[in-house]
């Protein structure tokens, strides 16, 4: 289920349009308050023969006799942690499309060597998840109060009695705090940190961190919009609460910011516009929820989508709202931004 199928906020309605927000968001419309890194700490590897214990951003500090070796993550971890050589035995959340290829959320990993407990939302076999024996589950958690992302409300308790769990936060928080706690689990989990490959990435991602921001500076006249698109609804995404976002904004990004009347009945993530009203805001750029749970740009048909200012000039872009928690996955989040405002005609 998507939140880009949404039409009014309900926990499933409210999955994930233009701000991957999902409960977070109906908790924060419910009145769950603000909590900015709260909970973090670091992760202790003692070796893979050693006790392992690791403080999650809930304040929550799991403690094993060793290191866990059935690893059961939402699929984007597991995409992130295989990206430092961790290798995960079941993933649960978007992970194959309808043809069986990999869902983008799924990054570099194998799907076809991973037990998908589920691969939509409220989907979680709990039967095939204790048959893996699992150590641990990792998920990400989208709100203060440590509710970790895919995790079936109706189930959670189920699910808590076979293995302990650890939340990363991707929270009201910038994505480089995010990208350094799932760095030091990774690295608690044994992941190799001084591979050519995971050190080169982190290097490539600074230097992109480095281009946006001078692709920003340089170009301050030009808008980004960040949306999401149903049949129904357009959704326009404030930059308070999303990782990527309020990153990006720090550098320097100039964005289309619905005011906060317009985000209350989503919790501050987003505003819902009718296409006819898809017209609202001028922008120069627009970057386009790239999960397989939003409808995608060449699939829009509307006639009110096709007459937007960035659209009849080819700036639309890709955007992830819910990174992959990896240098590696996340430099071209960087580099696609800079490079269309280093390219951005002045439309709007």
């Amino acid at each position: 289920m998507s939140l880009a199928r949404a039409t009014h906020l309900t926990r499933r309605g409210i999955l994930a349009a233009g701000g991957a927000v999902g409960l977070g968001a109906a908790l924060a419309a419910c009145g769950g308050g603000k909590g900015k890194d709260s909970g973090s700490g670091k992760g202790t590897a003692a070796g893979r023969s050693g006790p392992w214990s690791f403080k999650d951003d809930r304040g929550t500090t799991v403690k094993l006799d060793k290191v866990p070796a059935n690893i059961v993550a939402f699929t984007g971890v597991g995409a992130a942690l295989h990206d430092y050589g961790v290798q995960v035995k079941g993933v649960f959340g978007p992970t194959t499309t309808k043809d069986g290829k990999a869902d983008v959320q799924a990054g570099d990993m194998d799907v076809s060597k991973v037990t998908v407990l589920g691969n939509a939302w409220g989907q979680f076999n709990i039967e095939k998840y204790a048959s893996l024996a699992p150590d641990v589950l990792i998920s990400t958690t989208f709100d203060s109060a440590g509710t970790l992302w895919y995790v079936p409300e109706e189930s959670k308790k189920k699910i808590a009695q076979l293995a302990p769990s650890v939340a990363v936060s991707v929270y009201d928080r910038q994505l480089t705090t995010s990208l350094e706690r799932m760095w030091e689990l990774a690295a608690s989990l044994g992941g190799d940190m001084k591979a050519a490959t995971v050190t080169d990435a982190r290097k490539r991602f600074e230097a992109a961190a480095t281009r946006l921001r001078a692709a920003a500076k340089a170009r301050p006249d030009i808008k980004v919009l960040a949306g999401s698109a149903s049949d129904p609804l357009f959704y326009v995404s404030g930059t308070h609460l999303s990782v990527d976002l309020e990153y990006f904004k720090a550098l320097g990004v100039n964005f289309v910011e619905p005011p906060e009347s317009a985000k209350k009945a989503t919790g501050g993530w987003f505003e819902s516009l009718s296409w006819e009203n898809v017209d609202k805001y001028r922008a120069d750029i627009i970057m386009m929820d790239d999960r397989t749970s939003a409808l995608q740009p060449a699939g829009i048909t509307k006639p009110t989508w096709k007459k937007l200012p960035a659209v009849k000039a080819g700036q639309v872009i890709a955007r992830s709202p819910e990174p992959i928690l990896s240098y590696d996955k996340c430099v071209p989040l960087l580099t696609t931004l800079a490079e269309a405002l280093e390219k951005a005609k002045k439309v709007s």
